[in-house]
C-alpha cells in the first residue's frame, strides 16, 4: 500500500466515529509532529472529503500521505471553530498551514493615572497598570519618537515613580524643556492636571481643538509682551506639527482602522498593515506568511486576519485591498472578538481607497526588497557550500560562542542563520553548570573556554539526539561554526564522536593577526587551515554571523551580572519578601546592617515578628 492510501485508510478508520458538529482537527504524522489544523462547520463532511486523495492538489495529498492520526475537538459554532483553528495554529505552527511568522505584540502610549502626577511612558504586554492607553504603535521607534514629541508639546514627565520620589532639583529633561519637572514643584498639581487633560485630547483625536487653544494663548501672552510664555507655547505647537508631520497617509473623518494590504507574486506573499487610531496614523508594519506555493490570496488573507487578531482587539473598521476568503464568517469571529460589531470593507474609490493604494503599494516594494534579498541570500548560501565542502547550500548553521569574566556568570550561546536570515526564534543560552564530579566529569576551571564549550556542545546535541534523531523536525544544523581556532575544532570533534555524530559539518573562525576582520583562519577537520580574500562576499557574511553569535553571548552574560549585581543578600532569607525587605533596609540603610543586628532589634521593625526575626537571624548567624 502507498503512503498515500496508507494514510487516505487512516483518516477513513476515523472518520466512523466523528460527528456531524463544528470543530477543529489536526492531522499528525508518526513522529508526533502536528502537520495541519483545519475547522469545519461539519466535521465528519470535511475530514471525509481527505479520503479520496486523488481529488486533492498536490500539497493536500504530501499532507494525507504523511498523515498517521488526527485528534478532533467540536465547538458550538463554526465562529468558535475559527477562532480555535487560529490559537492551535500559533501554538502548533504547522508546516502545511499559511503561518504568521512574526507576531511580536505592539507598544502603546500609557499615561498613568495611579499617581498624582502621571506619567507618561511606553508600554507592552498586558495592561494591567492603571491609567489610558493609546495605540497600538506600529514600532517602538514610532512610540519613542511620539513620545519624545509630546513631552515638548505637553511636559509630562517620563520618569518612574521611584525616581520622581527621590528628586530634589530638575532633571536634564527640565533643562532642555522636556518636562515641567512636577516632581520639585516647578508647577502647580493644577496646571499639570490640565497639562496632562491637553495631552489626553490630542491623543483621542481632539488635537485642533487643543491647537486653537494654545494658539489663543499665544496670541495673548504676545499682545501682553509676556514674549517668553509666548516662545513657549510656540515651541508647544511646533511638536504637534513634528507628531502630524510623520503621518503621510490620513483617513478622513475615521477615528479607528486597520488596513490590510496583501501583494502576492510567484508563489510569495508580503501583507502590510497600517494602524489608524484616535484619527492619528500609528504607523505600519509589513508581515511575509509562510505558506504553500498554490495557496490563493483570499486563503493567505483570511488565515493572516484569523491569527492576527487572535490576541488583539480588532477595530471597527478593516479595509482590505481584496476580499479575504469565508468573509462572513470572518467578520462574525472578529466581531465577537472585539465585542464590538467589525466591519470588513474593500473600497473601490473614494477617501478610503487611497489609503488602501498606498498599503498595497508598501507591499510591493517590501516583497521586491525580501526577494532581492532571498536571492542574495541563496548565493551566499551556495557559496558557504562551496568553501565548507558541503554538498548543498546549507539550510542551518549554528554558530557558538562564550562569554564570561574570569569564570563568573559564563555563558555558552548559539546562534542559528539560514536561507533567509538570522532565525532568532532558534537562538540558545546555556548557562555553564559545575562538572558532575561523580559521574566523571572532569572539573570546569575559571575561564577554561575548552570546558565550557565541551559542555554547551554536548548538552546541545545529547538533546537533540534524543528529541530529533532522526531530524524530522529540521532541529540539526548542517554546519556548525565555533568562535575558536584549532583548539575550539579539536574539542567539537572529541564531543561528536563520543556522540557518534558523524554527519555534521565543522569549522572553527579564528581572528587574524592583530586580530584585524578581514584575516580571519578557517580550521577544518583532515584540511589546513585557511583563510579568504579580504573582500569575499562570503568572508563579510561569515563575520556578521560570528559578530551576531558574539553580540548574543555577551549580551546574556552582561544581564546575568547586572541581575547578580542587583541581588540583595535578604533575597535568600526564607520568608522575606519585597515588603519586609523594603522595611528592614528603611529601619537599618544596608543589608550589611541587617546582617550584624541583634535578635532584638530586628524584632523593632514594624511587619517583622519574633519568629520571622529569629528566621533573618538565624540565616546570618548559623553557629
Amino acid at each position: 500500500m502507498s503512503r498515500l492510501a496508507h494514510g487516505a485508510s487512516i483518516i477513513r478508520a476515523k472518520v466512523r466515529t466523528l460527528p456531524s458538529a463544528p470543530g477543529c482537527y489536526r492531522m499528525i504524522s508518526a513522529g508526533g509532529e502536528v502537520l495541519y489544523v483545519g475547522k469545519a462547520k461539519d466535521l465528519k463532511k470535511r475530514v471525509t472529503s481527505y479520503t479520496l486523495p486523488n481529488r486533492q492538489a498536490n500539497r493536500i495529498q504530501r499532507m494525507i500521505a504523511e498523515t498517521a492520526t488526527m485528534e478532533f475537538m467540536t465547538t458550538h459554532t463554526e465562529v468558535e471553530a475559527l477562532l480555535l483553528e487560529a490559537n492551535l495554529i500559533k501554538r502548533y505552527r504547522p508546516r502545511f498551514n499559511v503561518l504568521l511568522r512574526d507576531d511580536k505584540s505592539f507598544p502603546y502610549i500609557l499615561i498613568t493615572a495611579d499617581h498624582a502626577a502621571p506619567q507618561i511612558t511606553k508600554h507592552r504586554g498586558a495592561r494591567n497598570r492603571p491609567g489610558q492607553y493609546f495605540g497600538p504603535f506600529a514600532s517602538a521607534g514610532a512610540v519613542n519618537r511620539t513620545i519624545v514629541a509630546l513631552q515638548r508639546a505637553f511636559l509630562l514627565r517620563p520618569c518612574s515613580d521611584s525616581i520622581f520620589a527621590s528628586r530634589t532639583r530638575p532633571c536634564l529633561q527640565y533643562q532642555i524643556k522636556r518636562c515641567s519637572a512636577p516632581c520639585v514643584g516647578r508647577i502647580s498639581p493644577e496646571d499639570y492636571a490640565a497639562l496632562v487633560e491637553e495631552a489626553r485630547d490630542f491623543l483621542t483625536g481632539k488635537s485642533d481643538k487643543v491647537k486653537q487653544r494654545l494658539a489663543a494663548e499665544m496670541q495673548s501672552a504676545s499682545d501682553a509682551l509676556e514674549f517668553e510664555r509666548a516662545a513657549k507655547l510656540r515651541d508647544r505647537l511646533q511638536a504637534f506639527a513634528l507628531i502630524q508631520s510623520r503621518q503621510d497617509i490620513y483617513l478622513e473623518g475615521v477615528e479607528e482602522a486597520d488596513i490590510i494590504a496583501a501583494y502576492h507574486e510567484s508563489g510569495h506573499t508580503c501583507i502590510q498593515v497600517f494602524f489608524f487610531r484616535n484619527h492619528g496614523n500609528y504607523g505600519n508594519r509589513a508581515y511575509f506568511p509562510a505558506h504553500d506555493k498554490t495557496t490563493e490570496p483570499p486563503e493567505i488573507l483570511a488565515a493572516f486576519m484569523a491569527q492576527f487578531y487572535e490576541n488583539k482587539t480588532p477595530p471597527r473598521l478593516i479595509l482590505v485591498n481584496e476580499m479575504p476568503a469565508e468573509i462572513e464568517l470572518l467578520t462574525e469571529a472578529l466581531t465577537l472578538r472585539a465585542g464590538a460589531k467589525v466591519e470588513i470593507l474593500e473600497p473601490k474609490r473614494g477617501d478610503k481607497r487611497k489609503p488602501v493604494e498606498h498599503a498595497l503599494a508598501n507591499a510591493k516594494e517590501a516583497l521586491a526588497r525580501r526577494m532581492a534579498e532571498s536571492a542574495s541570500q541563496a548565493k551566499l548560501m551556495t557559496g558557504m557550500a562551496e568553501i565548507f565542502d558541503l554538498e548543498t547550500p546549507p539550510k542551518r548553521i549554528e554558530v557558538y560562542d562564550n562569554s564570561h569574566i574570569s569564570g563568573t556568570n559564563a555563558y555558552g550561546c548559539m546562534i542559528v542563520a539560514g536561507p533567509d536570515g538570522f532565525m532568532k526564534n532558534q537562538y540558545r543560552k546555556f548557562g555553564i553548570k559545575p562538572a558532575n564530579i561523580e559521574a566523571g566529569e572532569a572539573p570546569i576551571e575559571p575561564g577554561d573556554d575548552y570546558a565550557m564549550m565541551r559542555q554547551v556542545l554536548t548538552r546541545r546535541f545529547t538533546r537533540a539526539l534524543k528529541e530529533d534523531p532522526d531530524d524530522t523536525h529540521a532541529t540539526w544544523p548542517d554546519l556548525v561554526l565555533i568562535d575558536g581556532g584549532q583548539g575550539q575544532l579539536s574539542v567539537t570533534l572529541e564531543v561528536f564522536a563520543e556522540l557518534g555524530i558523524d554527519d555534521v559539518a565543522v569549522a572553527s573562525i579564528a581572528k587574524g593577526p592583530d586580530r584585524n576582520a578581514g584575516r580571519e583562519r578557517f580550521f577544518m577537520p583532515g584540511r589546513e587551515p585557511f583563510g579568504l580574500d579580504p573582500k569575499h562576499p562570503v568572508l563579510y557574511y561569515l563575520q556578521r554571523l560570528r559578530d551576531e553569535a558574539h553580540r548574543f553571548a555577551i549580551g546574556t552574560h552582561r544581564a546575568k551580572r547586572s541581575a547578580d549585581i542587583a541581588k540583595s543578600p535578604l533575597d535568600e532569607v526564607a520568608g522575606i519578601g519585597a515588603k519586609r525587605k523594603k522595611a528592614l533596609l528603611m529601619h537599618f540603610g544596608s543589608a550589611r546592617a541587617v546582617a550584624q543586628a541583634g535578635l532584638t532589634d530586628l524584632a523593632t521593625v514594624p511587619g517583622i515578628s519574633e519568629t520571622v526575626a529569629k528566621v533573618i537571624y538565624d540565616h546570618f548567624h548559623p553557629n
